[in-house]
Protein backbone atom coordinates (compact mmCIF):
# COMPACT_ATOMS: atom_id res chain seq x y z
CA UNK A 1 0.00 0.00 0.00
CA UNK A 2 1.18 3.31 -0.83
CA UNK A 3 1.65 6.29 1.71
CA UNK A 4 2.01 9.78 1.44
CA UNK A 5 4.67 10.62 -1.40
CA UNK A 6 3.90 7.41 -2.89
CA UNK A 7 5.86 5.48 -0.57
CA UNK A 8 6.02 1.72 -0.04
CA UNK A 9 7.42 -0.54 2.58
CA UNK A 10 11.62 -1.36 2.46
CA UNK A 11 12.58 -3.87 -0.11
CA UNK A 12 12.87 -6.42 2.64
CA UNK A 13 9.06 -6.76 2.74
CA UNK A 14 8.77 -5.48 5.75
CA UNK A 15 6.48 -2.87 6.48
CA UNK A 16 7.76 -1.30 10.27
CA UNK A 17 7.74 2.18 10.67
CA UNK A 18 10.85 3.41 12.44
CA UNK A 19 10.17 7.25 12.44
CA UNK A 20 6.49 8.94 11.38
CA UNK A 21 6.22 12.46 10.58
CA UNK A 22 3.43 14.31 10.18
CA UNK A 23 3.10 18.12 9.19
CA UNK A 24 6.32 19.06 10.50
CA UNK A 25 7.69 22.70 10.24
CA UNK A 26 10.67 24.48 11.40
CA UNK A 27 10.93 28.07 11.94
CA UNK A 28 13.33 30.35 12.55
CA UNK A 29 13.16 33.94 13.56
CA UNK A 30 15.60 36.36 12.55
CA UNK A 31 14.50 39.80 13.84
CA UNK A 32 11.22 40.18 12.10
CA UNK A 33 11.72 37.81 9.53
CA UNK A 34 10.64 34.10 9.85
CA UNK A 35 13.12 31.36 8.07
CA UNK A 36 11.12 28.39 7.45
CA UNK A 37 13.80 25.70 7.41
CA UNK A 38 10.95 23.07 7.00
CA UNK A 39 7.85 23.40 5.83
CA UNK A 40 5.02 20.87 6.70
CA UNK A 41 6.83 17.60 6.15
CA UNK A 42 5.17 14.28 5.81
CA UNK A 43 7.17 11.37 5.82
CA UNK A 44 7.11 7.44 7.07
CA UNK A 45 10.91 6.03 6.99
CA UNK A 46 10.72 2.48 7.61
CA UNK A 47 13.15 -0.15 9.68
CA UNK A 48 16.13 -1.50 8.36
CA UNK A 49 15.98 1.12 5.22
CA UNK A 50 19.00 2.69 3.33
CA UNK A 51 17.35 6.51 2.70
CA UNK A 52 19.80 9.13 0.89
CA UNK A 53 18.64 12.96 1.26
CA UNK A 54 19.86 15.17 -1.85
CA UNK A 55 19.28 19.14 -1.98
CA UNK A 56 21.50 21.99 -2.22
CA UNK A 57 22.32 24.01 0.43
CA UNK A 58 19.60 25.52 2.37
CA UNK A 59 16.99 23.07 1.34
CA UNK A 60 16.44 21.92 5.04
CA UNK A 61 18.39 18.38 4.58
CA UNK A 62 20.49 19.30 7.79
CA UNK A 63 17.21 20.20 9.74
CA UNK A 64 15.41 17.38 9.37
CA UNK A 65 18.23 14.95 10.64
CA UNK A 66 18.50 17.36 13.75
CA UNK A 67 15.10 16.83 14.03
CA UNK A 68 14.81 12.92 13.50
CA UNK A 69 18.22 12.52 15.54
CA UNK A 70 16.80 14.81 18.33
CA UNK A 71 19.08 17.78 18.43
CA UNK A 72 16.40 19.98 17.45
CA UNK A 73 12.84 20.29 17.46
CA UNK A 74 10.29 21.11 15.26
CA UNK A 75 7.87 24.47 15.71
CA UNK A 76 4.94 22.49 14.85
CA UNK A 77 3.79 18.63 14.02
CA UNK A 78 4.42 15.87 14.88
CA UNK A 79 7.31 12.74 15.34
CA UNK A 80 7.22 9.28 16.52
CA UNK A 81 9.67 6.86 16.63
CA UNK A 82 8.38 2.76 17.08
CA UNK A 83 5.65 4.26 18.37
CA UNK A 84 6.97 6.80 20.81
CA UNK A 85 5.95 10.54 20.61
CA UNK A 86 8.74 12.65 20.67
CA UNK A 87 7.14 15.89 19.17
CA UNK A 88 6.76 17.39 23.06
CA UNK A 89 9.64 14.94 24.81
CA UNK A 90 11.60 16.65 27.59
CA UNK A 91 15.01 17.58 27.37
CA UNK A 92 16.12 14.52 29.44
CA UNK A 93 14.00 12.26 27.02
CA UNK A 94 15.47 13.35 24.36
CA UNK A 95 18.99 12.76 25.37
CA UNK A 96 17.79 9.18 26.63
CA UNK A 97 16.60 8.82 23.10
CA UNK A 98 19.73 9.69 21.50
CA UNK A 99 21.73 7.52 23.91
CA UNK A 100 19.87 4.61 22.97
CA UNK A 101 18.54 4.45 19.72
CA UNK A 102 20.70 6.94 17.44
CA UNK A 103 24.22 6.70 16.30
CA UNK A 104 25.53 10.15 14.53
CA UNK A 105 28.13 10.46 11.54
CA UNK A 106 29.46 13.81 10.27
CA UNK A 107 31.50 15.01 8.13
CA UNK A 108 34.75 15.55 10.09
CA UNK A 109 35.27 12.75 12.29
CA UNK A 110 35.21 14.62 16.06
CA UNK A 111 37.41 11.85 17.17
CA UNK A 112 39.81 13.05 20.27
CA UNK A 113 43.14 13.47 19.27
CA UNK A 114 44.72 12.36 22.21
CA UNK A 115 43.00 9.18 22.62
CA UNK A 116 43.37 5.85 20.62
CA UNK A 117 41.08 4.29 17.91
CA UNK A 118 39.61 1.98 20.73
CA UNK A 119 39.46 4.86 23.00
CA UNK A 120 37.84 7.00 20.75
CA UNK A 121 35.04 4.12 20.36
CA UNK A 122 35.19 2.53 24.04
CA UNK A 123 33.80 6.52 25.01
CA UNK A 124 30.29 5.28 23.75
CA UNK A 125 30.47 1.41 24.86
CA UNK A 126 30.74 2.99 28.50
CA UNK A 127 27.51 4.96 28.66
CA UNK A 128 25.70 2.19 26.22
CA UNK A 129 22.80 -0.43 27.28
CA UNK A 130 24.10 -3.43 25.03
CA UNK A 131 27.55 -2.16 23.42
CA UNK A 132 29.63 -4.43 20.97
CA UNK A 133 33.18 -4.38 22.30
CA UNK A 134 35.70 -1.71 20.85
CA UNK A 135 37.19 -4.47 18.98
CA UNK A 136 34.23 -5.70 17.39
CA UNK A 137 32.80 -2.49 15.89
CA UNK A 138 36.68 -1.68 14.40
CA UNK A 139 36.74 -4.93 13.04
CA UNK A 140 33.37 -4.95 11.64
CA UNK A 141 34.92 -1.67 9.65
CA UNK A 142 38.20 -3.17 8.65
CA UNK A 143 40.16 -1.30 11.24
CA UNK A 144 41.53 -4.15 13.79
CA UNK A 145 44.91 -3.60 12.83
CA UNK A 146 44.70 0.06 13.42
CA UNK A 147 42.62 -0.41 17.08
CA UNK A 148 46.13 1.25 19.22
CA UNK A 149 46.80 4.23 16.53
CA UNK A 150 45.99 7.79 17.28
CA UNK A 151 44.03 9.65 14.84
CA UNK A 152 47.36 11.97 13.63
CA UNK A 153 48.65 8.22 12.46
CA UNK A 154 45.55 7.41 10.57
CA UNK A 155 44.65 8.54 7.06
CA UNK A 156 41.27 10.47 6.42
CA UNK A 157 39.15 7.26 5.37
CA UNK A 158 40.53 5.66 8.44
CA UNK A 159 38.98 8.00 10.58
CA UNK A 160 35.91 8.18 9.11
CA UNK A 161 35.68 4.74 9.83
CA UNK A 162 36.34 4.81 13.29
CA UNK A 163 34.12 7.49 13.82
CA UNK A 164 31.46 4.74 11.82
CA UNK A 165 32.40 2.13 14.23
CA UNK A 166 31.98 4.39 17.18
CA UNK A 167 28.36 5.19 15.58
CA UNK A 168 28.00 1.47 15.42
CA UNK A 169 29.39 0.13 18.70
CA UNK A 170 26.10 0.54 20.53
CA UNK A 171 24.06 -0.78 18.47
CA UNK A 172 21.67 1.54 17.38
CA UNK A 173 18.37 1.68 15.94
CA UNK A 174 19.44 4.59 13.36
CA UNK A 175 22.73 5.76 11.92
CA UNK A 176 22.23 9.70 10.55
CA UNK A 177 24.79 10.59 8.32
CA UNK A 178 25.67 13.79 6.98
CA UNK A 179 27.91 14.33 4.22
CA UNK A 180 30.13 11.27 5.18
CA UNK A 181 32.13 11.31 2.50
CA UNK A 182 32.38 14.72 2.01
CA UNK A 183 35.87 15.17 3.11
CA UNK A 184 37.05 12.60 1.43
CA UNK A 185 38.46 11.37 -1.77
CA UNK A 186 36.60 9.47 -4.51
CA UNK A 187 38.08 5.94 -3.99
CA UNK A 188 38.05 6.43 -0.27
CA UNK A 189 34.35 7.67 -0.23
CA UNK A 190 33.17 4.45 -1.94
CA UNK A 191 34.98 2.43 1.04
CA UNK A 192 32.86 4.79 3.75
CA UNK A 193 29.38 3.85 2.16
CA UNK A 194 30.93 0.21 1.97
CA UNK A 195 31.11 0.00 5.58
CA UNK A 196 27.80 1.88 6.07
CA UNK A 197 25.87 -0.22 3.65
CA UNK A 198 27.29 -3.36 5.45
CA UNK A 199 25.90 -1.93 8.78
CA UNK A 200 22.88 -1.45 7.21
CA UNK A 201 22.82 -4.99 5.73
CA UNK A 202 24.19 -7.10 8.93
CA UNK A 203 22.70 -5.29 11.67
CA UNK A 204 19.44 -4.03 10.20
CA UNK A 205 19.85 0.11 11.52
CA UNK A 206 18.11 2.08 9.76
CA UNK A 207 20.58 4.67 7.69
CA UNK A 208 20.07 7.53 6.45
CA UNK A 209 22.27 9.66 4.72
CA UNK A 210 22.33 13.70 3.59
CA UNK A 211 24.47 14.72 0.81
CA UNK A 212 24.79 16.82 -1.74
CA UNK A 213 25.91 14.10 -3.77
CA UNK A 214 23.68 12.17 -6.37
CA UNK A 215 25.83 9.40 -7.06
CA UNK A 216 25.63 8.00 -4.01
CA UNK A 217 21.58 8.08 -4.32
CA UNK A 218 22.32 5.00 -6.28
CA UNK A 219 22.95 2.73 -3.31
CA UNK A 220 19.88 3.49 -1.49
CA UNK A 221 16.39 1.72 -1.14
CA UNK A 222 14.86 5.22 -1.25
CA UNK A 223 16.42 8.48 -2.15
CA UNK A 224 14.29 11.87 -0.86
CA UNK A 225 14.89 15.27 -2.62
CA UNK A 226 14.16 18.43 -0.59
CA UNK A 227 14.11 21.96 -2.12
CA UNK A 228 13.52 24.87 0.08
CA UNK A 229 12.61 23.33 3.30
CA UNK A 230 10.02 20.60 1.46
CA UNK A 231 10.28 17.28 -0.30
CA UNK A 232 9.81 17.65 -3.78
CA UNK A 233 10.12 13.84 -4.70
CA UNK A 234 10.88 10.42 -3.42
CA UNK A 235 11.57 7.92 -5.60
CA UNK A 236 12.53 3.92 -5.01
CA UNK A 237 15.43 2.15 -6.81
CA UNK A 238 14.52 -0.82 -8.28
CA UNK A 239 17.80 -1.88 -8.69
CA UNK A 240 20.26 -0.80 -5.76
CA UNK A 241 23.77 -0.65 -6.75
CA UNK A 242 26.53 -1.71 -4.73
CA UNK A 243 28.70 1.04 -3.47
CA UNK A 244 32.08 -0.28 -5.39
CA UNK A 245 29.99 0.44 -8.41
CA UNK A 246 28.96 4.13 -7.96
CA UNK A 247 30.36 6.56 -9.85
CA UNK A 248 30.56 10.42 -9.53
Amino acid sequence: MRSQHGQLPNSSGASNIGFHLQAITKVYRMGEVKVYALQSIDLNLYEGEFIVVLGPSGSGKSTLLNILGGLDVPSSGQIVFNRRDLTNASDAELTRFRRDCIGFIFQFYNLIPSLTARENVALVTEMARRPMSPEEALTRVGLSDRINHFPSQMSGGEQQRVAIARAIAKRPQVLLCDEPTGALDFQTGKLVLEVLEQANRELGTMTIVITHNAGISRMADRVITMRSGQILHIRRNERKVAPAQLEW
